[in-house]
């Protein structure tokens, strides 16, 4: 099965994945113009009123960008939401998206039917993120275009299966849009997505440390400053497994080798926003490709390096 037209004209096979705090709209349209798809939580635009301002500037602004320049891949961009009871703004969020036909929405946590219908009566494309089999199947089943697979070693949520073993796995059923994400920071990684079987990548923590993220300078300093190794795996922050900056753990006075564990129940996204991640506002989230990252520079600076590195390892393995 072909990807759909709208992820098909892009100078990488990459989306930018949807960032808590980080991802706004400087970053997002940074992202489209350099020709990969931009991406934000619609929980980060707070109050809820903002987003509709958030979505007429990307829009406009990548409008005015692809009129200056005809012969540019100009990327779409998603709106990233989040499926959990507690997210008193879904509706809302939903009918700005509607309003304005945001062309891409990634659904996290939960598979919607109301979200996936609202996307898709106006045409839009949905993207589910998973960590398993069975939520794949069960997204799919309702209506979703495409699936995310959120594997070991990614930033933030992310499943425990290697993206060797869940990649392949959804691809013996399903034959849509397929992307992978985990440890993803450099061309070769996302050619490496790709032979296994996936459309495209999904790059979340390259994307911190660069100049257009909200991000403040010790978290983007961090990034660069970290390695693999020193990336912890705990549910304690939001109830849900992901992966965070040692560094950012320790600094809140707390042992990364010794964290306690939290379940769902204690998630709330509430009036926009985790207050559990309101209260860990100083935990980083972060994968494992954070070892081959050196530097942030511009968005723009770092799809070109990719874009070498993709060119690259494709000619070593001729």
């Amino acid at each position: 099965m072909a990807l759909p037209e709208i992820l098909q004209n892009l100078e990488l096979p990459v989306i930018g994945a949807p960032l808590f705090i980080v991802s706004g709209p400087e970053l997002v349209i940074a992202q489209c113009k350099a020709g990969i798809v931009g991406s934000f939580p619609a929980l980060n635009a707070r109050p809820a009123e903002e987003l509709e301002k958030w979505i007429v500037r990307i829009k406009l602004e990548l409008e005015a960008y692809q009129k200056e320049n005809p012969d540019k891949k100009v990327a779409p961009f998603a709106v990233n939401q989040i499926c959990h009871g507690s997210n008193n703004r879904l509706e809302h969020d939903m009918q700005v998206c509607v309003k304005h036909e945001v062309p891409i929405i990634i659904t996290s946590l939960q598979a919607s039917q109301m979200v996936y219908d609202a996307a898709h009566s106006y045409g839009g494309t949905v993207l589910h993120d998973v960590t398993n089999i069975r939520h794949t199947q069960k997204a799919l089943s309702i209506g979703a275009d495409g699936i995310i697979a959120v594997c070991a070693g990614a930033g933030g949520h992310a499943g425990r299966l290697s993206p060797f073993a869940l990649v392949p796995e959804i691809r013996e059923f399903h034959d849509g849009p397929l992307l992978c994400s985990g440890s993803i920071s450099t061309g070769g990684s996302i050619l490496a997505a790709q032979a296994m079987g996936a459309d495209l990548a999904y790059l979340g923590t390259r994307f911190i440390a660069t100049k257009e993220a909200n991000a403040s300078e010790a978290y983007k300093k961090a990034i660069v400053d970290s390695a693999g190794e020193d990336i912890v795996y705990s549910s304690l922050f939001t109830g849900v497994h992901g992966n965070y900056l040692k560094s950012s753990i320790e600094a809140a006075g707390l042992d990364p080798n010794n964290l306690p564990e939290a379940d769902k129940s204690s998630m709330n996204f509430g009036s926009g926003g985790n207050t559990d991640a309101k209260a860990w506002k100083d935990i980083w989230g972060s994968g494992q490709g954070v070892g081959t990252i050196h530097s942030a520079p511009s968005v723009q600076e770092v799809v070109d390096q990719m874009k070498a590195e993709y060119k690259a390892a494709k000619e070593a393995l001729l």
